[in-house]
């Protein structure tokens, strides 16, 4: 495995601690090598004394795990160029050598882009030159390559990085991951649909009134502010995250669970997915930036006043958005998408509200007031499922109460789920590309969220709403959902 941008904070806080994770499991081969690769001067031991340090601090290591621990290392290597060079390629291509030599890794190669995007293309194109691209023993190795989000910025750089790396990769070796599509419970979310009978006859508009994704943070932008400024909530969370839940959520069971199979039916939702009218955007979208707050019983400043932020800027720190699918199984059904930072606690999670029963039977016993059938889903934190369902409060009289079923991934297995990039880097290795994005979906994604893009950078500070940090986002958000007579679920 070779990691670009390998001294970088995603090398030490997910990579390295989940494939120890997968080498604690036994699911790595003691040959597993990895080549960390940066313009940081570390020597191969530095490096490893960097990543040990890295796993102390971000992973949940034993005492058992020492001896494990110092052969991983072993195994951990460092080059240190400038990868916008043409000249470095070569050094790599002969370190691959030797490693293929001294350590067994049979030709097998994994490339890993961590590094700013404006990185990507360079790399790729380098790689293409000096024959990395392609299997060092065509049918017996193979070579990949992972992309890291974001996938360009607007549908017209997606588009262009999509050319560059299709040129010189085939689509079956690229792996555009989505750690959100690792989380266990995003993943029990297709077999919770597809393997009960109970939930898949009503998950359509006869049953499902409205459905909302939640993806929300306590944190600011941190010392991410220069970033933040060019990119912005919808393209940062809205366009890989929520997206991506919203179409494992809507999809069409696929023929068979295969990567090809559900990728074809995730793309086919998106194509489904109505474009907002520039001239309705203010009754489909909203915008929102954080005000000073309290957050966690601490007093935070507003994003203007964030270490590289313009004190005019107008960049969006919450969305709030209203789509429709234009399918048979979902028409006339809103699905209502947010997220935000700064917000008044970390969660994401998926609600599925369903309608209300045809006629109250139960008059005059609090049925007058009892919410509807709710599933929430949660994806962070406390993984689980939880339905809400209306029952009989014990007594002599007929008094009715929501009340929970629900379960917890921690309590009913006894162990933490797996984390996403364990998931994930594990099937990379083995050439899963189920949990991945492939190059239509994220055009389409980005084909119905240009025009909002859009009209806010034409409309400027005009409709910009603020909110305070540590609320639930901006007044203009809760008219979006209740001028129909919804609301917000509180997570």
């Amino acid at each position: 495995m070779v990691i670009f941008g390998a001294s970088g904070d995603l090398t030490q806080r997910k990579l390295v601690p989940a494939l120890f994770y997968l080498a604690r499991e036994r699911l790595l081969p003691a040959e597993f090598t990895v080549i960390g690769c940066s313009k940081t001067p570390y020597t191969h031991e530095r490096f490893r004394q960097k990543m040990q340090k890295a796993l102390k601090e971000f992973s949940s290591l034993s005492a058992g795990d020492e001896s494990l621990l110092e052969s991983f290392t072993k195994g951990l290597f460092y080059i240190s160029e400038d990868f916008s060079s043409a000249q470095a390629y070569g050094k790599l291509v002969e370190f691959l050598e030797q490693m293929d030599r001294e350590r067994g890794t049979g030709g097998n190669r994994l490339f890993y882009l961590s590094t700013p995007p404006s990185f990507f293309p360079v790399i790729v194109q380098h790689l293409g030159a000096t024959g990395l691209t392609r299997p060092k023993f065509p049918g017996k190795s193979w070579t990949r390559i992972v992309i890291e989000k974001p996938f360009g910025r607007d549908f017209e750089s997606a588009e262009r990085l999509s050319r560059t790396v299709t040129s010189v990769f085939e689509e079956k070796q690229v792996y555009r991951i989505d750690h959100y599509l690792g989380k266990e419970t995003v993943q029990n979310l297709l077999v919770f649909r597809f393997s009960n009978g109970v939930f898949e006859p009503v998950w359509n508009r006869r049953y499902i009134d409205h459905v909302q994704i939640t993806v929300a943070e306590e944190l600011g932008v941190e010392k991410r502010g220069a970033y933040y400024e060019e990119a912005g909530l919808v393209r940062d969370m809205i366009q890989n995250h929520v997206v991506q839940l919203m179409s494992l959520v809507a999809m069409e069971p696929p023929a068979t669970f295969d990567s090809t199979a559900v990728r074809d039916e995730k793309a086919k939702l998106m194509r489904a997915i109505r474009s907002m009218p520039r001239d309705q955007l203010d009754q489909s979208a909203v915008r929102g930036q954080y005000a000073a707050g309290w957050v966690g019983g601490q007093k935070v400043p507003a994003y203007r006043s964030e270490p590289g932020v313009s004190p005019a800027s107008t960049t969006e720190t919450y969305a709030a958005l209203k789509l429709y699918i234009d399918n048979w199984r979902w028409a006339g059904v809103p699905f209502y998408l947010r997220s935000g930072k700064r917000l008044s606690k970390q969660v994401s999670k998926i609600l599925i509200q369903f309608q209300r029963v045809p006629h109250l039977l139960f008059r005059g016993s609090g049925a007058d007031s009892i919410e509807p059938n709710v599933l929430a889903l949660r994806i962070q934190p406390n993984e689980g499922i939880a339905l809400t369902i209306g029952a009989k409060l014990p007594g002599a009289t007929m008094q009715i109460r929501p009340v929970k079923m629900e379960f917890r991934y921690a309590e009913s297995f006894g162990a933490e789920p797996a984390t996403a990039y364990e998931t994930l880097l594990l099937d990379c290795m083995l050439g899963d590309q189920t949990l991945f994005n492939r190059e239509d979906a994220v055009e389409l994604a980005w084909e119905f969220l240009d025009p909002v893009l859009t009209r806010w950078k034409e409309d400027g500070p005009k409709g910009l709403s603020f909110y305070e940090a540590g609320s639930w986002g901006p007044a203009e958000a809760d008219s979006l959902i209740e001028r129909e007579g919804r609301h917000w679920r509180r997570p």
